[in-house]
């Protein structure tokens, strides 16, 4: 059972997570509406089932809602692997939307990184701050110890482009932890 369960309470948020490597419900509530539309394309199009329930201080800014979601999202997504036998471990993923087209190669390696490389000519979106995706994308690949590259090789429109850079991470990841024949770790040390 590829499941986790994470919560986390700070003076500026209340963050808990529920995932489902392998499917189920997803419902997401941030207080933030277009975040709650990524996570839930994320969830979907990654194939997982996922429960997100958050409130933060919305009253400063969106950022340590959002920051704080990754954080406890990766936390959740590096146990409910557990010791990640058997999975196909790398995974890469196009998507287009509209004019724009993201990418995303990453490795559930237990070394985490973020490569980000996108612009966004809108500031915001709703109340949510562009620059805050690739906060986020920090904060979860951190988390979960995945190596995780990120670009958006065009694209005009700051919802789009970051929909789909959403959207590529689910992907790559349902690609990535896609079970194998093998119950060892795919890597030459014998573990990762």
């Amino acid at each position: 059972m590829r499941k986790a369960e994470k919560n986390r309470a700070t003076k500026e948020t209340q963050i808990s997570v529920s995932i489902d490597l392998d499917g189920g419900e997803v419902d997401i509530n941030t207080g933030i509406g277009f975040f709650d539309h990524m996570l839930n394309a994320f969830a979907v199009h990654g194939g997982f089932g996922l429960k997100i329930k958050a409130k933060g201080d919305l009253y400063v800014d969106c950022h340590h809602t959002v920051e704080d979601t990754g954080i406890v999202l990766g936390k959740a997504f590096y146990e409910a692997l557990g010791e990640k036998n058997g999975i196909e471990r790398f995974g890469s993923f196009y998507v287009p939307m509209d004019e724009a087209l993201a990418f995303c190669s990453l490795d559930i390696s237990g070394r985490p990184f973020l490569v980000f490389n996108a612009n966004f000519p809108e500031e915001r979106i709703g109340i949510y701050d562009s620059c805050m995706t690739e906060e986020f994308m920090r904060a979860f690949s951190y988390n979960a110890g995945i190596t995780l590259h990120l670009q958006c090789l065009y694209g005009k429109n700051s919802h789009h482009i970051t929909e789909a850079l959403y959207k590529a991470v689910g992907h790559a990841l349902k690609a990535a932890i896609k079970k194998t024949e093998s119950d060892k770790p795919l890597s030459t040390k014998g573990v990762l």
